[in-house]
C-alpha cells in the first residue's frame, strides 16, 4: 500500500512569513478620519453613511469598524545617539499618548538605532508599555527606513484597526533599504503612519518630503516639532485622531498587478463633512 504524506496547511504557510497583499482574495482596508467644517473630528457614524469609490467605481463595504472599536497602535522610537538631549521629553510625551488610549486599545513599543528592537509586545497594560518607553537609551546610528518597513509589514498582517506612530530626529545613515523603497513598501501595507520629526530631520529636505508623502498617502500625518515643548501638544493631537478612526474594507475589482488604484471615501452629508484617508493602493 502506498503511503500518502499529508502536510498540514499551517506548515505550508509557515514557510513564508512575508506579508502579502493579493487584491483578488484580500480585503482592501481603508482607515478614515472624518471632520466637520470647523475641523472637529466626528465619531458615531454608521457603515451605511459611508461611500467608497475604487477607480471611480462604487464598492460594497464588507467589513466596518467604528470609531469606538479597539485599535492596535505601534509606537516606534528613534533611540540613536543624537537623541540624548531630547529623549526625556519624547518619553514623557509618548507616555501621555499611551495614557490617552482606551481600555480596548492595544499598544506595542519598538526602539530603533542601527537595528529595530521590540521593547513591548502588544498589550492593554498601559503601565507595561510606559515602562518599556522609559527603558530606552540613546545610542547608535539611524536605520529609520529599515525600521519603518519592518514595523509596517508586521502590523499589516494583524486584524482590525491599526496605526503606526514614528518619532525620529535624524536622517537615515545605516539602513539597507533606501528612502524610496522603504516609503513604497510602507505605503503598500496601507497602515496609517504618523511621523513626528525634529532636530536634524527637519533640515533633511528629501527625507521630510518623502515622510510627508508617506503620511499623506497612508491617511496619517507628519508633524514638525521645532522644539521639545511642542511634543505634548503633538502627541495629544495624534491621540485625538486615533480615537476617531474608522476602518472600512471591501473586495477590490479584478485588475492588473502593480496598478495604482485611487480611492475616494465620502460621507453622505451633502458636503458637510470631509474625510482624510489613504489616497489609494498598489494592486499586487
Amino acid at each position: 500500500m502506498k503511503r500518502i504524506l499529508l502536510i498540514p496547511l499551517v506548515l505550508l504557510q509557515a514557510q513564508d512569513q512575508t506579508p502579502t497583499f493579493r487584491v483578488t482574495s484580500r480585503l482592501v482596508e481603508v482607515y478614515a478620519t472624518v471632520f466637520d467644517r470647523q475641523d472637529h473630528r466626528i465619531g458615531g457614524l454608521k457603515e451605511q453613511e459611508f461611500d467608497i469609490l475604487d477607480g471611480g467605481r462604487p464598492q460594497r463595504i464588507e467589513k466596518f469598524e467604528a470609531s469606538t472599536d479597539g485599535l492596535a497602535l505601534t509606537i516606534v522610537i528613534d533611540t540613536t545617539g543624537s537623541m540624548r538631549d531630547s529623549l526625556p521629553a519624547v518619553k514623557n510625551a509618548i507616555s501621555l499618548l499611551i495614557d490617552q488610549l482606551r481600555a480596548e486599545d492595544q499598544v506595542a513599543v519598538y526602539g530603533f538605532a542601527g537595528s529595530l528592537e521590540r521593547l513591548q509586545e502588544f498589550t492593554r497594560d498601559k503601565r507595561a508599555a510606559k515602562l518599556a518607553v522609559r527603558r530606552t537609551r540613546a545610542e547608535g546610528r539611524t536605520a529609520l527606513f529599515d525600521a519603518l518597513t519592518r514595523v509596517s509589514q508586521e502590523l499589516h498582517a494583524r486584524p482590525g484597526k491599526k496605526a503606526v506612530v514614528v518619532f525620529t530626529d535624524g536622517a537615515d545613515n545605516s539602513s539597507v533599504l533606501n528612502l524610496e523603497t522603504a516609503s513604497l513598501r510602507a505605503r503598500k501595507t496601507g497602515v496609517p503612519v504618523y511621523v513626528v520629526a525634529q532636530g536634524e530631520a527637519l533640515n533633511a529636505t528629501k527625507l521630510m518630503k518623502t515622510l510627508e508623502v508617506l503620511a499623506d498617502k497612508t491617511g496619517g500625518q507628519l508633524f514638525r516639532a521645532q522644539k521639545s515643548s511642542q511634543m505634548d501638544e503633538i502627541f495629544l493631537a495624534i491621540a485625538s485622531d486615533l480615537k476617531y478612526t474608522y476602518m472600512l474594507a471591501y473586495y477590490p475589482p479584478t485588475i492588473g498587478t502593480g496598478e495604482w488604484r485611487p480611492i475616494r471615501v465620502s460621507v453622505k452629508t451633502d458636503g458637510r463633512f470631509r474625510v482624510r484617508c489613504k489616497e489609494g493602493y498598489f494592486a499586487e
